[in-house]
């Protein structure tokens, strides 16, 4: 199943919202979100690093880290009633304009910046 940003926010609110304890604080938050964001480093390190695995650690898919790293950052964009796709579209708009010319542009591709 494919999600939009409000579909993901909706499924992650009615999730949370089956707890009393509710959303974290937003600092709870920040050390969850860092800490998911060290086991996605950790097995980047692992598959592409020098690093290699423990004997007794498991492999875990990129996708199931990058999953975890979405929940809790959701999460966070809950708990603040912060619209994700607001705050991609803010993002975006000052990344396109900040970085325009910043880079190397590919030979014949499309210009995919909006104006």
């Amino acid at each position: 199943m494919k999600y939009d940003t409000k579909e993901i926010q909706d499924r992650v609110d009615r999730y949370i919202s089956q707890f009393k304890e509710g959303y974290f604080s937003p600092l709870s938050l920040q050390a969850r979100l860092t800490e998911e964001v060290g086991e996605l480093a950790r097995e980047i390190n692992h598959r592409y690093g020098e690093k290699p695995k423990k004997s007794s650690e498991n492999e875990k898919a990129l996708e199931e880290e990058l999953g975890d790293i979405i929940f809790v950052l959701t999460c966070f964009a809950n708990s603040l009633n912060i619209d994700l796709s607001d705050a991609f579209e803010q993002s975006m708009s000052k990344i396109e304009t900040r970085d325009r010319n910043r880079w190397t542009r590919k030979e014949g591709e499309n210009n995919h910046e909006s104006n």
